[in-house]
């Protein structure tokens, strides 16, 4: 670690930490206790300075802290509001619908449920779908990440989720991955669409017939995967064959929407229209919200699913407040330029760091997919957490994924942060090349 730098009080809360939090809700790559943040920086116990480049996963969209979510959230605590949307309902919750509902395109009616993870709205859908359509069966993606509950990991398709028994009226299927088709021909400007073959000739036939398929379930982006995107023409296609089926297409955007791929929803850049839509990880501007946005007859089955903070009038006021800074300060347009800028200073490394193999990424959810040569340990994977290691000592958080680095900071970044992100970057793999 840099000398300049101390960690004798962050090492007692981990400490702390490790003795009484369990490891089954830990992703730990490194020795970071935070104890307060502001825009992209965080800081730890010790006065340690870093520059943000998780935001909690995607989490925060408009960087911690933003004065003007807390001034509602403030005012909202002031006025005592926290009443349970289950039971009598709160004016917020249904303002933050009557925003929600104008997200999902599509000339029929549109309804929303709330909760309070991306993982409970998964586990909602995959509940009701079946009702709702009377068709028992559901498909979905390998290297799908829906979430940690026993339904959205029943849909998921990711090697992070395997232990738990599968659903046997669930199907996966092969997600479109130019990188690793199993078919062929495909890169990301279009696929000969053998894949989307196999679910029409090969599952529809055979495994999960039409008239017994409620619904498909994907990911736009496979962020959990590595950052997979799909070939331009997938998704369309796919959109087409649910149609011509009568089978629902149900859009995970819990990690992609409210602007993280330079769209507001990841599936606008293909012109589709799904028929749900799962939204959280930013949508409480930092507090626990989650909301599935769908056709009304999905909402109309006889299933009764409630949590008692679901949709709660804190939550949904700090939501309402980020929408507003989304739009007032244009921060989809610059999650799309500043995801360019980002992808372009990587690439410009990548020409000269052997170990990077690919820089991809729609808007600011972005990967570097590392490789291994002689210089460095065999496996890509183990480099990518040693290269995330080397990022913190060095001030930099992101994360990693198998042997894909990930980079998603909150939508307010800027030039100058990028080209800091970067240089740190670029510091700690030249550092790992000079140690091997």
């Amino acid at each position: 670690m840099g000398t300049s730098r101390q960690y004798t009080r962050s090492n007692e809360i981990i400490a702390r930490d490790d003795a009484l939090i369990t490891g089954a809700m830990k992703y730990r790559l490194y020795p970071f206790s935070v104890a307060r943040a502001n825009g992209v920086y965080l800081w730890d116990f010790d006065g340690n300075e870093y520059l943000d480049f998780m935001a909690v996963g995607g989490a925060i969209a408009a960087g911690h802290g933003h004065p003007k979510i807390h001034q509602a959230i403030r005012s909202a605590l002031d006025d005592g509001i926290a009443h349970p949307l289950v039971c009598y309902n709160h004016k917020p919750a249904v303002d933050l619908a009557e925003r929600l509902v104008e997200f999902l395109p599509g000339d029929f009616d549109k309804k929303v449920w709330y909760g309070v993870s991306g993982s409970d709205a998964m586990d909602f859908l995959a509940k009701v779908i079946p009702i709702a359509s009377g068709r028992p069966r559901l498909i979905s993606f390998s290297g799908a990440f829906h979430g940690m509950t026993i339904g959205s990991g029943g849909i998921s398709g990711h090697a992070a989720l395997s232990k738990p028994i599968p659903n046997g009226h669930i199907t996966k299927v092969p997600f479109p991955n130019p990188n690793q088709c199993s078919w062929g021909p495909c890169d990301r400007t279009g696929c000969s669409l053998k894949c989307l073959d196999f679910i029409k000739n090969e599952v529809l036939s055979a495994l999960s017939p039409p008239e017994e398929t409620a619904a498909i379930f994907a990911e736009i982006v496979q962020s959990d995967s590595g950052e997979i995107i799909p070939p331009d023409n997938y998704f369309p296609a796919l959109e087409e064959l649910c149609t011509s089926h009568g089978i629902w297409l149900i859009l995970d955007e819990i990690k992609t929407g409210l602007g993280r791929t330079g769209k507001l929803f990841a599936f606008e850049k293909y012109g589709i229209r799904p028929d749900a839509l799962a939204i959280a990880k930013p949508l409480g501007g930092g507090l626990p919200l989650s909301a599935v946005v769908a056709r009304s007859e999905i909402f109309d089955a006889d299933l009764y699913t409630a949590y008692t903070l679901g949709g709660s009038p804190l939550a949904c006021i700090s939501a309402l407040a980020l929408l507003d800074v989304i739009e007032n300060e244009q921060l989809v347009a610059n999650s799309e330029k500043m995801g360019k800028y980002l992808v372009s200073k990587l690439k410009t490394l990548a020409d000269t760091e052997n170990i990077i193999e690919e820089v991809r990424g729609e808007g600011l959810l972005i990967g570097v997919e590392l490789k291994c040569d002689k210089n460095f340990v065999s496996d890509p994977s183990e480099l990518a957490r040693e290269l995330a290691r080397r990022c913190f000592e060095n001030g930099l958080i992101l994360l990693s994924f198998g042997n894909v680095i990930e980079m998603t900071p909150a939508l307010i970044i800027n030039e100058d942060e990028i080209d800091r992100a970067v240089n740190i970057f670029a510091k700690s793999i030249r550092e790992l090349s000079l140690e091997s």
